[in-house]
């Protein structure tokens, strides 16, 4: 039996498509693309008696899927599911296959697994700080509603085409294009005399909302061209159809930061457009009329341009160009909204800019706190792990060196400034060059330490005079020494001391531990404290540890690492291991102690003396001869 003409066959297609989607930055122009498409395959041309669907209705349903897809993703941050599906008539879904005559209802719904939101429309969304978006979802719907499930919520809207509805220049909606496009299909999205501006509209009664929700969004970035990104894809397509920020350099030009369009397809190709023709370095204060972009290959097509300059302090730092196509020009609402985005994002990027320059200084001087390369000892393997414990620091109090002193001499260090801010760090700095700049002069090790106490107890007594009681005293543990490696036998004759340090541990041939310095007081405590040196030879095949009370003092629960000499135990059991196996066996034990991270600056050195090589035969003989 034949299906009557004009109307689907007695076994219809599925008009019914979901995905499910992440909630981060892509979701929004992912659901877009997923309408969009949905929609250009249900109303194929190359199919029979397929519904018409005019394009009208496909930028609303691309336009309020967007919103509610964004709120859902900054307000329950769990994944999103998507479903469209067609209905016929006015009311629920039909039950007998749709009639291509008949008005088509595209009914979309954005779920997401966050049922405890409670979502608000109309008046009450003014005062509200959620929900919002939902503004334009009624200027636009035919209707829409929520639905609350035990462990989901959706929000749906239903659009409606009618007969008497006109449709766009290409008739009914067809997203099957094969080829790239033109010039003039990139910045106009419909003919002048076809377009339907409703943005004005939701100007009016969304504006506020939509404002306080780019001023959230832009608040947490702290990188430039992110927040170029966000503000295109926040401004289309609700304000505009594509969008262009350029971004000031430091030699005073523009760059092209970011560009955005309704049609992902069209962003490169309007990014070639844009480049061609940069706005200059100052524009003024306010928005300006921008000759529409004109690209070889432009058509009769155009629209409206609008430049905003991004300007805070008298300062432009870029320029936000809107296009809205079909248009003669934009509203004043529409100009006076995308003014205040544009001081919003002008904000946004200067504290972007700042906390970069910032971040940059830090990280300059950071780098300054602590030796470029070690040096190199003959006779001793060398090991160094270093992990500071503030987050996005790569120093913190604790601090090492090891460097050359002449005449056959090696100087090492390893140190802990009380205190993890700033100022632990400009002190790190103090005491890493004041040891080297005393020690090349010539003072041993115990000259060295109290020459530095000196100095510490100076910058506490100043510290304290120029901000009063709240300044705070810096004490600083150290433990510094000096290698003279032997030629002839191998190893190294040391002298070191320890102030207020973890004492150093040697780990002998036969397997035995023991510490190989004096405990003495914290340096910064007075001026008047004497320190004294201990000295030793590191034969070939010993070990000495060196590590600061990040490692000794690693918590899990009430014990310590170094309870019952826990730290001697094991590197006990290092017996056979280079000096890097050895520190990297102290560090995978002081993280595996405890199941949480570690909560402080964690510092390990290592020096293992080596044999000396079997001297080559004819060696001698032929250095007499040089």
């Amino acid at each position: 039996m034949e299906s009557p003409v004009g109307s689907l066959p007695s076994h219809p297609r599925e008009f019914v498509s979901r995905t499910t989607l992440p909630a981060d930055d892509s979701a929004a122009s992912a659901a877009r693309g997923f309408v969009r498409a949905v929609l250009a395959e249900w109303t194929d041309p190359a199919i029979p008696a397929s519904p018409k669907i005019t394009g009208r209705l496909v930028d609303d349903a691309l336009l309020l899927v967007s919103e509610l897809v964004t709120n859902a993703v900054v307000h329950a941050g769990t994944t999103i599911e998507v479903v469209c599906r067609l209905e016929a008539g006015h009311g629920p879904p039909a039950l007998s296959p749709l009639d291509v005559d008949e008005p088509v209802g595209v009914v979309i719904e954005v779920a997401d697994r966050h049922p405890s939101r409670v979502v608000r429309g109309g008046k009450d969304a003014w005062r509200e700080r959620y929900g919002r978006g939902l503004q334009v979802v009624g200027a636009r719907a035919e209707s829409w509603g929520v639905t609350y499930r035990r462990a989901q919520k959706t929000v749906w809207f239903r659009l409606e085409t009618t007969a008497e509805e006109p449709e766009t220049a290409g008739g009914p909606f067809d997203g099957a294009s094969h080829r790239e496009p033109y010039a003039e299909e990139i910045l106009a999205t419909a003919p002048p005399h076809d377009r339907r501006d409703g943005t004005a509209e939701w100007v009016d009664r969304g504006g506020p909302s939509f404002l306080a929700e780019v001023s959230e969004l832009l608040a947490g970035q702290l990188d430039q061209d992110m927040v170029a990104a966000l503000a295109g894809q926040l401004l289309v397509p609700r304000l505009a159809d594509w969008c262009g920020v350029w971004l000031s350099t430091e030699n005073g030009g523009m760059r092209l930061s970011c560009v955005w369009h309704a049609d992902e397809r069209c962003i490169e190709a309007l990014r070639l457009v844009l480049e061609k023709d940069p706005p200059p370095a100052r524009l003024g204060t306010t928005g300006i009329p921008w000759p529409w972009p004109k690209g070889p290959d432009t058509g009769g097509a155009g629209g409206s341009a609008i430049a905003f300059p991004l300007v805070t302090g008298s300062r432009c730092h870029g320029v936000l160009l809107l296009g809205r196509a079909g248009l003669l020009q934009m509203t004043d609402g529409v100009v006076r909204l995308a003014e205040d985005v544009a001081r919003r994002v002008a904000q946004a990027v200067v504290t972007a800019r700042r906390y970069t320059r910032q971040t940059t200084i830090s990280r300059a001087l950071q780098r300054r706190q602590l030796p470029a390369f070690l040096a190199s000892i003959p006779g001793v393997d060398t090991a160094i792990v270093y992990e500071p414990h503030g987050q996005g620091q790569t120093v913190g109090g604790d601090f090492y060196d090891l460097f050359p002193m002449g005449d056959g001499r090696w100087g090492f260090l390893l140190g802990d400034v009380c205190g993890h801010d700033p100022e632990a760090m400009s002190v790190t700095g103090l005491a890493r060059h004041l040891v080297r700049l005393l020690a090349r002069e010539g003072h041993g090790v115990a000259s060295v330490l109290g020459r530095l106490n000196v100095a510490m107890a100076e910058e506490s007594a100043e510290a304290v005079a120029l901000s009063g009681e709240q300044a705070r005293p810096r004490f600083l543990s150290l433990l510094y020494g000096e290698l003279e490696p032997d030629p002839v036998a191998g190893g190294a004759h040391c002298t070191l001391a320890s102030a207020g340090h973890p004492l150093p541990l040697r780990l002998s041939v036969d397997g035995s531990v023991a510490p190989v310095a004096d405990p003495q007081m914290l340096l910064g405590i007075g001026e008047g404290i004497q320190f004294h040196a201990n000295s030793f030879d590191l034969v070939p095949g010993e070990t000495l540890l060196c590590v600061t009370d990040g490692v000794t003092e690693r918590r899990s629960g009430n014990r310590q690492l170094d309870d019952d000499d826990g730290l001697s135990e094991l590197l006990r059991g290092c017996v056979g291991l280079s000096a890097k196996a050895v520190a990297e066996r102290v560090r995978q034990v002081a993280h595996d102690f405890d199941t949480g991270p570690v909560d402080d600056d964690l510092a390990v050195l290592v020096l293992e003396a080596l044999p000396m090589p079997a001297p080559v035969p004819g060696a001698a003989r032929v250095r007499r001869r040089g």
